[in-house]
């Protein structure tokens, strides 16, 4: 080995452990955040449920109160809640980790099909 390429392979490891934390440096904010998506997803499909089957007359209740503690139970928050017959529709988020994350759901009874040769 030539004396002007002693330690060359430490600046070369060097260089690719810096690339490789500066590589999770950005992904596992990015991952946290998709996460957290899902987590919000989830957290306002359960709500809106909740708060359809109050509003149904299967749980009882009032519908955006349950809604409220469907949403806590999931670690979110419930921003916005409107009922509107039977179909409930709501707005949470959930704060971790310096990310905010927004999520809307609505749900109801499934529409009933038309027969065919039926009218209304």
């Amino acid at each position: 080995m030539r004396d002007g390429e002693r330690g060359a392979g430490s600046v070369l490891v060097v260089a690719i452990l810096s690339v490789a934390v500066l590589s999770l440096a950005l992904v596992i904010p990015l991952y946290k955040g998709l996460v957290l998506n899902r987590v919000a997803a989830g957290a306002a499909d359960a709500s809106a449920l909740a708060a359809a089957d109050v509003a149904v007359g299967i749980m009882p209740g009032e519908p955006c109160s349950v809604a409220q503690t469907v949403a806590a139970a999931n670690g979110a928050e419930l921003a916005q809640c409107e009922v509107d017959g039977l179909v409930a529709t709501v707005v949470i988020t959930v704060a971790r980790d310096g990310f905010v994350v927004v999520s809307g759901a609505t749900a109801g009874p499934a529409p009933r099909p038309q027969l065919a040769g039926t009218k209304g």
